[in-house]
């Protein structure tokens, strides 16, 4: 009596647990709605996906739309006695009770597809017996509320594959690449079989796990009739959808997708990302990464359009095994590189390509830089200074404009990291992010004018509705014409005849190396026809990589890029004319002094020649015209010259002999000392008026 008494109340409380419970649950149509995140579908610039990222829910599928082999397979393998049972599994649970008893201290899986439902949608995947007690509760409440056709909806609508698919059909699509309304029976059973583990059995992660667990599927499906039994079905032959490498795509999605907190209003439906990413750029640059980084190193490289927009970036040569994106986030020193900005402070400053400087030992404030092959080379123009990273004379040069002036340049170019200017600094000593230089590269490309780097064109609902559109950055020009064309001349020498050889590409080639103490760093960055790409390679913990320098590695990887990058790009040459300003001009004595047809000179025969006149057309400086050449001239030429005296008469004062030996004269007198021929170069002889 007592146990029918305990069994009466026992009953009678999980009734009133079971009715309040379907009474407070959600509607049909409110569970229906109901996602649990963001789903983001990132795109490449031709509009390809590339990347699907949050859960995928698909389309939702009413219960007739769903394939009868589906249900099958999901009944037949989750739970045979769904159509018989009232919630929960009298059988299993008294199984799962007898392993618990006879050893087994977890709870078994025993849950049947209404529990996994009310789990899935209300509770944790906690294993207790307390979270046990809710999830039988609320199952019974489901099987009270909804029908078994719409429990069985809801679940295939809402259940976990993996790979961030809810539900058949976004399983259908990342799997077989169509809809589930059109599963075939083998691929019916992969699905059906990746809910018990669905990382172990996923077909993209393990192919034969996931054939072999549909097997199971399949056996299962025959011995309940819900399959006939001579009916072969090959599960391997299963045309599984081709994974797209992703790997390296995701440090561009974790560098471009936290944007979007600041350009969209905050949103919880599906969204689509328009990205600047070109597929097959993204492709190459993988490759030329992976392929030319040192054993033991990382690599980084990041290229972009002349607009700002970012064609590809890589943060490292393998995501999976770490996804610090150095591209974006890694602070090293860029070595040469950054002369970049030593070189355009001094070309703004008033030097030019072909200035003479000098590479002698140099000490500023006590620091004594060296150059890496130990040796000063004397007077040489800052083309060569440059082509060939001399240090000492980037020393010099940034001694002179000031290092201050040279971390200002820096600032103006979109450098946003801490900025030293000690001595050093010259040396790439500073520690920069490889977008930031490349974005200073990209003005210099630009002609001088500012880059704003961005990934994101436009934003879209699921349904096509714009939500953001890119709109261009205002522009700006950072240094003047003259000077981009000047630095863009320094840059083209160095990888034409300088430490930069190894990046070129048939084509022109404009670039700087960059190499750290010890080989810690490698450093390139350069552009060609529009397209502006930094490479960077080192190790994590700042270790020495051997032989690695700017011009080896970096410089192949930019090169095994670009020429990818470029091929379809019509070749481009840099404009290097330089059209210095007035004030920068070489002075001479015709500019000093005005223009040289208003002053009287002396011609080849020593004739005054008045201002304003040609040789035809001489005049007397007093006022009477010479006669044409002829009789009349001889009549008027002066006297012979004695020895030892001037044409007028009166005595020399140095002797003809001295004179002659002075100005290596011939022997014949002061008579062969002729004035110069007037020319316009800065050593004319001028006569001003009296």
């Amino acid at each position: 009596m007592w146990s029918v008494a305990l069994s009466l109340i026992a009953a009678i409380f999980v009734g009133l647990a079971v009715a309040f419970a379907a009474r407070s649950m959600p509607s049909y149509y409110q569970l229906r709605a109901t996602q649990n995140a963001q789903t983001i579908v990132v795109r490449a610039r031709d509009g390809t996906e590339i990347v699907e990222l949050g859960p995928s829910f698909g389309k939702w599928l009413p219960h007739e739309q769903i394939p009868q082999v589906m249900k099958d397979a999901m009944i037949a393998v989750e739970d045979r006695r769904y159509y018989s049972h009232f919630g929960i599994d009298p059988y299993g649970l008294a199984r799962a009770v007898y392993e618990a008893v006879t050893g087994d201290e977890r709870i078994s899986a025993t849950s049947t597809i209404t529990q996994q439902l009310a789990r899935n949608v209300f509770l944790n995947n906690n294993r207790s017996l307390d979270r046990k007690a809710r999830e039988m509760i609320l199952a019974m409440a489901l099987e009270a509320k909804f029908s078994k056709e719409q429990i069985l909806e809801l679940y295939l609508n809402k259940v976990y594959f993996g790979g961030g698919a809810y539900g058949i059909d976004s399983a259908s699509r990342k799997f077989f690449s169509h809809p589930a309304t059109t599963l075939s029976t083998a691929e019916a059973a992969i699905i059906a079989g990746l809910v018990k583990a669905p990382s172990r059995y996923s077909p993209t992660a393990d192919v034969d796990a996931a054939v072999g667990r549909a097997s199971v599927v399949l056996r299962l499906m025959k011995e309940q009739g819900r399959i006939p039994p001579d009916v072969t079905v090959d599960p391997s032959a299963v045309n599984l959808k081709e994974e797209k490498g992703q790997n390296s795509v995701r440090y561009f999605t974790d560098w471009a997708l936290p944007q979007l907190d600041l350009l969209l209003p905050e949103t919880y439906e599906p969204i689509e990302v328009w990205t600047t990413l070109d597929v097959g750029m993204q492709r190459a640059a993988t490759a030329a990464i992976q392929s030319n980084t040192p054993g033991g190193a990382q690599g980084a490289l990041v290229s972009m359009d002349r607009d700002g927009a970012i064609l590809a970036l890589v943060g490292g040569t393998d995501y999976v095994e770490t996804s610090f994106n150095r591209a974006t986030d890694a602070l090293r020193q860029p070595g040469s590189s950054w002369k970049l900005f030593v070189y355009l402070s001094a070309l703004e400053a008033g030097y030019t390509p072909g200035d003479r400087v000098v590479d002698t030992p140099v000490t500023i404030d006590g620091w004594s830089p060296r150059n890496s092959n130990g040796r000063n080379v004397g007077e040489i123009d800052l083309r060569t200074a440059f082509a060939y990273s001399i240090n000492t004379v980037a020393a010099q040069l940034g001694n002179e404009v000031g290092f201050g002036t040279v971390a200002s340049m820096a600032r103006r170019f979109g450098i946003t990291t801490p900025i030293q200017t000690y001595p050093s600094m010259v040396l790439g000593s500073n520690e920069v992010r490889l977008l930031d230089m490349t974005r200073a590269f990209a003005a210099i490309s630009a002609k001088g004018e500012s880059v704003e780097p961005y990934g994101i064109i436009k934003v879209t609902t699921a349904d096509g509705e714009l939500l953001y559109q890119h709109e261009r950055a205002r522009r700006s020009q950072l240094v003047p014409d003259y000077v981009a064309a000047g630095i863009t001349d320094l840059l083209q020498t160095a990888v034409n005849t300088g430490t930069g050889r190894a990046a070129q590409i048939g084509r022109p080639v404009a670039g700087k190396t960059g190499t750290t103490s010890s080989n810690k760093d490698g450093y390139f960055v350069g552009f060609s026809s529009g397209i502006t790409t930094g490479v960077w390679m080192g190790r994590d913990d700042n270790g020495r990589v051997g032989d690695l320098q700017g011009g080896t590695a970096p410089a192949r990887a930019f090169a095994a890029y670009m020429r990818y990058a470029v091929k379809d790009r019509p070749v481009e040459e840099f404009d290097t004319d330089l059209q210095l300003p007035e004030w920068q001009l070489e002075p001479d004595d015709e500019y000093l002094l005005g223009d040289p047809d208003d002053y009287y000179f002396i011609d080849e025969q020593g004739n005054l020649i008045e201002p304003g006149r040609s040789d035809g057309e001489r005049r007397d400086p007093f006022g009477d015209e010479f006669p044409q050449p002829g009789e009349a001239d001889r009549q008027r030429q002066p006297p012979a010259q004695q020895p030892g005296r001037g044409v007028d008469g009166a005595p020399q004062a140095v002797g003809d002999d001295f004179l002659e030996r002075a100005t290596g004269g011939t022997g014949q007198g002061s008579q062969s000392r002729q004035p110069p021929r007037p020319s316009p170069s800065p050593s004319v002889t001028v006569t001003r008026p009296q």
